[in-house]
């Protein structure tokens, strides 16, 4: 599959994840708070490396543009090995991610409460990854097949007999 299917599914699936958390915070109190896990992981690292934390807002800007461009990444993945078995990928990817957002929190010094609250909350963020897992596997299906048919129109067309009018 070509970057720009990998991109766009990749991009997606990120989106997905992010208006579907977004959602969910606005309706039910057990909701994951990914947004405050993730402002918690920048203000962590930047404090790692001795730099100085930023306002809350600045630190939420941060952790939208970090999540924006590795959730990207991450779902490009179901693109790689081809149209085969892109839909396993994405939802492997997607339950991995949702998993890991659920146990790794506390080994990592980092408050659980945010993906762990409930176990229905353990199950929303699990469920929010692996939709975003499986919008990445869709949007890239069909980029690459939209891609794939214009190659195919252009091949016909560039092979097709010019036209030529003779006058006799």
């Amino acid at each position: 599959m070509k970057v720009a299917a990998a991109l766009a599914g990749g991009l997606a699936g990120t989106l997905t994840v992010a208006s579907i958390h977004e959602a969910l915070r606005r309706v039910t109190p057990n909701a994951p708070r990914m947004d405050l896990l993730d402002m918690e992981l920048v203000r962590k690292g930047l404090k790692s490396i001795n730099k100085k934390v930023p306002g809350e807002t600045e630190l939420q800007r941060w952790a939208v543009g970090g999540e924006l461009l590795c959730d990207t990444a991450y779902y490009c993945l179901a693109a790689m090995g081809g149209k085969k078995g892109v839909w396993a990928r994405g939802a492997v990817l997607g339950l991995v991610a949702g998993v890991s957002a659920v146990v790794l929190p506390k080994p990592m010094g980092l408050p659980s409460a945010p993906s762990n609250k409930t176990l229905g909350t353990q199950l929303m963020t699990i469920g929010l990854y692996v939709m975003g897992g499986l919008v990445a596997a869709a949007i890239t299906q069909l980029v690459d097949n939209a891609q794939r048919k214009n190659e195919k129109e252009e091949e016909v067309f560039d092979s097709a007999e010019p036209y030529s009018a003779s006058v006799s």
